[in-house]
């Protein structure tokens, strides 16, 4: 288990030892992982959000646009419902969907601002393109972004692949789901294996409060609730299906 528990001075505890994961399964999982779960490829999730943001831009009122939460076939609903664009096609509709689940939060308060060229340092995703989803590690005077928390997961705990001083960690920051807003890693609930899927698939989404956590869980098929500290690296794998 974890123990990121913030000292006043803003470090990190220790991390303990583990049994170190292998390079190449931990490449495998990233590059495979969406031929072994049947979920859109890296490519094709960039694609459909980039071919959304035109489609939203030009075609529909976007002040009239749904909110961001759901899953993508939520949204498609949420989107036909608003009629806030004249009828499109299901591949347009499924665009539209992506764009707004994974699209600009530039007008939103409080959320992570990730710079437009942060790469993922375990995926090499360009973060910025997936804000809702976005996660930072700070230590030695840097921060390091990721497009969710399984991949910030991996890059704190498998040590023997992402060598670095743990206790120089600053903070860790990741985006509750509903809010948007950027949450201290160590006080955030985490809904575990939900059935709404990140840019890496399947994830462990958080949340700020318990009570959003609840609700999400329940309505999402969640397989259990976690703090911080009860994350273990079996888990983080098995998101991968390892």
């Amino acid at each position: 288990m974890l123990h990121y528990i913030p000292k006043k001075s803003g470090f990190l505890s220790p991390l303990p030892k583990r049994f170190p994961m292998k390079k190449t399964i931990l490449i495998l999982s990233i590059l495979l992982y969406p031929l072994i779960a049947g979920e859109p490829s890296q490519a094709k999730v960039i694609n459909l959000t980039q071919k959304g943001e035109k489609i939203a831009k030009s075609l529909c009122d976007t002040d009239k646009l749904p909110d961001a939460t759901g899953t993508i076939d939520q949204l498609i609903e949420k989107i036909k419902k608003s009629q806030a664009c004249p009828p499109l096609s299901k591949d347009k509709l499924e665009a539209v969907a992506y764009y707004l689940s994974n699209g600009s939060m530039k007008d939103i308060k409080g959320h992570l601002h990730v710079p437009e060229n942060a790469k993922c340092p375990v995926c090499g995703m360009f973060v910025a393109k997936y804000p809702k989803w976005a996660a930072s590690i700070t230590y030695e005077g840097k921060t390091y972004y990721f497009d969710g928390v399984k991949d910030m997961m991996k890059y704190y705990i498998f040590d023997g692949n992402f060598p670095f001083d743990r206790e120089s960690i600053k903070e860790m920051k990741v985006t509750d789901y509903y809010t948007l807003e950027a949450i201290d890693a160590s006080e955030a609930f985490y809904v575990y294996d939900a059935n709404v899927y990140g840019p890496m698939g399947r994830e462990l989404i958080p949340f700020k409060t318990l009570e959003s956590a609840e609700t999400f869980n329940a309505d999402h098929q969640g397989k259990k609730i976690l703090r911080f500290y009860e994350i273990t690296d079996a888990m983080v794998m098995a998101l991968d299906g390892l």
